[in-house]
């Protein structure tokens, strides 16, 4: 199974590849409110069922893949 987790900054944490991002964007000329900068990790997932595979990257990303004091997770498993 093929997992992809999105590890962002959570909202009010301080970013700066964010900001240095959103500064970039502004001086090339574009209309640019906020940038975030996180990190897409792609996982193949060896599991017996999807609901199984779903759990195991849920307690990744609890373990080791996002801080959840400063870093929110979001993760999509597919087969």
């Amino acid at each position: 199974m093929k997992a992809k987790v999105l590890v962002r900054p959570k909202e009010g944490i301080l970013d700066p590849q964010g900001e240095a991002v959103a500064n970039a964007l502004r001086h090339l000329g574009f209309e640019v409110a906020d940038a975030r900068v996180g990190r897409l990790v792609e996982l193949q997932v060896e599991s017996a069922s999807l609901a199984e595979a779903n759990e195991a990257v849920a307690r990744m990303c609890d373990q080791l893949l996002a801080n959840p004091l400063i870093e929110t997770c979001e993760f999509e498993v597919t087969e």
